[in-house]
């Protein structure tokens, strides 16, 4: 719209010419819209006639203004004209399923109208695409919709072998990256395209990923794919690719769209001009001032191809001054030859695929192989292993050599230093001796001094263990067979244990002419042997003091301690004792008990636990059981008891020892129970089904201070009660909590077992049990 000058207003206020105004803007406005839909339908038949010819978007809009000059018509109406009827410039499509092109037959109808459409709006668009890659997402832009298409790609092939991805769409850059110089790889489906000049329709993922190699990443992202040539000049330089998730076949009428769509992309793209290729650096002289100073055989190769694309020969580019062929040329004299000139033996074998396998950019290492070669007029055996890994078109082959006489040598040092052995010959014709280093190292004998003579040998050893040696070494000599001989030899302040084998090599006529052998230093084994002996004689030393120890406690306890043959009456209760050495280590301890009636007719009662095993453990226990009866039947309080018996303790020959006890003293004719302990378990009270531990008085364990502080507690017993007296081998074990065990010792004790205790030790003793087990059951009897 263009702007007016307002005239000014006149009488009535309104403008003089404002009608005219308004008209004239009107008809502005209808002539831009006008033009606008005009553009529009000349851009829209310019990219379908691009579609159908491939020709340039300038060409297109001079061939429409031709035609309309021709037939006496505007370009406009030569536009609809062309969108309305193409002309029939697009080849059949292929048979569906088929995957492989079919040959081209003239077109008789003309392209749908969707089609041509579809055609016009991408040709439109493909005028403003500035590049390959854009012209690929401007691609992608209209054909998503059309065909389901999920990637476009544009392949290239320069004027050397492969091909170069110019643009792409719906991939990300990495992949792209990862393909961006594809190698003449054969199956390569974008390559076949082009080598076949037509479409190639890949339609079943799993047969097809069988016959070409896919762009696949990850596997099955794309089950089916079009390639189809875009002819830039007189042959197919660029394939169009059109990559889709869903596995279905191209419909005829989405084959159509995309064979034209590939034309439009011939027009569009030789008028952007194909990249020029920068020019090849002579990679050859490259790699040869490289290799000028690099050490071994290397040689640069170019495949040699026929016209089918089979590599034939190869030919040398460049040669390290180590590489050699059969004929003696060695560095630069190899450029220019032929490999099967200079190496005939590499044709058909391992080596020639290898070859092939490292042209397809997979590297390649052989197996080592072993060749013999002449130097200096002797024939010397290497091994050698061959590696080749592609270098632009080429392959860059080294080999490798693995010096054999260096490897055994090495091999047999280390041998030699982990037996800790070395060996020796001695030529008794020529006097020749020879000795490895390590020979010299186990004899402890200076390198500068030299061997020694077979026959001297003995004067290295100890006095003691020289004439063994010596007799071997003269009857080795005199009859050839062979000896194996320890013997001892001093070093310094130390003495080694070595042995010594050898054998005789004898002539025709039976003389000892050589001997070979070896020295071992066995002084390690020795000292362990040695050690081994010492350790087993103190084992039993030790087993038998420990038989002895365990013998004498036993019978000290026995003779202390005896147990009664059953259950007993005292003071008109039913006791039953138990007693079960440890089951582990010296297996006696310092458990004990006391039942006894007093002089008063009353009951005295202990049970006492002496900390330890063994003899001592015994003795102590003997201590202060006698002395806890004597005590108590003399009069003595329990708590005076208790504080006499820690003196004891105390100022006992084994002042460190410990010990925990619990007295009890019964008057029948009350059926009263006071009782006093010194760090033991409560009592167990079972009365009417019920279970409960007495509540301790104050009472620190025997041995632990000077002034220990002791009470007593008194319960009256009823008949049908039952009291367990015990040492806490009943009720601890290893890694558990003692209160588990006195619960577990409640829950036994609740179901009454007439007659022994073996029922309640077989519920709370189970597997191996660590320590001493003293129990006193006391059961008040029922009134008749």
């Amino acid at each position: 719209m263009t702007s007016e000058h307002v005239p000014s207003a006149g009488p009535g206020g309104e403008p003089a010419d404002l009608a005219k105004v308004v008209s004239r803007q009107r008809a502005e406005l209808d002539r831009l819209r006008d033009q606008a839909a005009v553009s529009a339908v000349v851009e829209r038949a310019t990219g379908a006639l691009m579609a159908t010819s491939g020709c340039s978007p300038d060409a297109a809009h001079e061939t429409l203004a031709e035609r309309a000059r021709a037939g006496n018509r505007t370009l406009l109406e030569e536009c609809w004209l062309t969108l309305g009827a193409l002309p029939p410039a697009v080849p059949p499509s292929d048979p569906p399923g088929t995957g492989r092109p079919a040959p081209a037959t003239p077109r008789t109808a003309p392209v749908a109208a969707g089609t041509a459409a579809a055609l016009g709006r991408l040709g439109t668009d493909l005028v403003h695409a500035g590049s390959p890659r854009q012209l690929a997402d401007t691609l992608l832009g209209h054909l998503a919709p059309e065909v389901g298409a999920d990637a476009v790609l544009l392949y290239r092939r320069p004027p050397g072998q492969g091909l170069e991805l110019i643009g792409y769409a719906g991939v990300d850059a990495t992949l792209a990256a990862q393909w961006q110089r594809v190698p003449p790889l054969t199956g390569f489906a974008p390559l076949e395209c082009l080598r076949a000049g037509e479409p190639l329709w890949l339609e079943h993922f799993d047969e097809d990923r069988r016959e070409y190699r896919l762009i696949d990443e990850p596997p099955g992202r794309w089950l089916s794919r079009a390639w189809l040539p875009v002819t830039t000049g007189d042959t197919p330089g660029v394939t169009l690719g059109v990559l889709r998730r869903h596995g279905a076949a191209f419909g005829a009428g989405e084959r159509d769209l995309l064979k034209a769509a590939a034309r439009l992309c011939a027009g569009r793209l030789a008028a952007l001009g194909t990249p020029a290729e920068p020019p090849a650096p002579d990679l050859s002289r490259t790699v040869q001032t490289v290799l000028d100073a690099l050490p071994g055989a290397t040689v640069l190769l170019t495949p040699l191809r026929t016209a089918l694309g089979n590599v034939e020969d190869y030919r040398i580019e460049a040669a390290t001054p180590d590489a050699v062929d059969i004929l003696g040329r060695t560095g630069r004299e190899l450029v220019g030859a032929h490999v099967l000139e200079s190496y005939p033996s590499v044709a058909g074998e391992a080596l020639w695929q290898g070859y092939l396998t490292a042209l397809d950019g997979e590297p390649y290492e052989g197996e080592p192989f072993v060749h013999e070669e002449v130097v200096d007029g002797t024939t010397v055996r290497a091994a050698y292993s061959v590696r080749a890994a592609r270098i632009g078109d080429g392959l860059l082959v080294t080999w490798l050599r693995h010096d054999l006489e260096g490897r055994q040598e090495q091999r047999l040092a280390d041998m030699q230093r982990l037996g800790n052995l070395g060996w020796a010959n001695w030529n008794l014709v020529t006097r020749q001796i020879t000795w490895s280093s390590q020979v010299y190292t186990i004899l402890g004998r200076d390198p500068g001094r030299g061997a020694v003579a077979l026959d001297l040998l003995p004067d290295l050893v100890l006095p003691e263990d020289a004439r063994a040696l010596a007799r071997s070494v003269a009857e080795l000599a005199r009859n050839g067979g062979s000896f194996d001989v320890p013997f001892r030899i001093r070093t310094g302040n130390s003495i080694r244990h070595l042995r010594a084998v050898a054998e005789g090599v004898s002539a025709e006529d039976g003389m000892v002419v050589e001997v070979h052998g070896f020295v071992q230093d066995l002084t390690a084994q020795r000292s362990a042997e040695l050690a081994l002996v010492d350790s087993e004689q103190a084992i039993v030393t030790q087993r038998g003091a420990l038989d002895a120890e365990r013998a004498l406690a036993t019978r000290l306890q026995h003779a202390l301690l005896p147990l009664p043959s059953g259950p007993v009456r005292l003071c008109g209760l039913r006791v039953e004792v138990a007693y079960l050495p440890a089951q582990a280590g010296v297996h006696v301890g310092g458990d004990w008990f006391s039942a006894i009636e007093l002089p008063d007719d009353s009951a005295l009662f202990v049970v006492g636990d002496v900390a330890g095993h063994g003899v001592d453990a015994v003795a102590t226990m003997a201590q202060l059981r006698f002395s806890a009866k004597g005590m108590v039947m003399t009069g003595s309080s329990l708590t005076g008891a208790l504080s006499r018996l820690n003196f004891l303790l105390l100022h006992s020959r084994d002042s460190q020892s410990t010990a925990t006890l619990v007295l009890a003293r019964y008057q029948p004719a009350e059926r009263r129970l006071v009782w006093a302990q010194a760090g033991h378990l409560p009592p167990l009270l079972v009365r009417a089904g019920q279970v409960r531990r007495l509540d301790r008085p104050e009472g620190m364990l025997l041995g632990a201070t000077a002034d220990p502080v002791y009470g007593s507690a008194e319960v009256l017993l009823e008949p049908g009660d039952r009291l367990l007296l015990y040492t806490d081998g009943l009720v601890e074990r290893l890694g558990e909590d003692v209160e588990r065990g006195l619960a577990r010792l409640a829950r036994a004790v609740r179901t009454p077992e007439p007659g022994s205790l073996d029922a309640l030790l077989a519920a709370m003793l189970e597997g191996e049990w660590r320590d001493d087990v003293c129990v006193l059951d006391i059961r008040v009897p029922d009134e008749e």
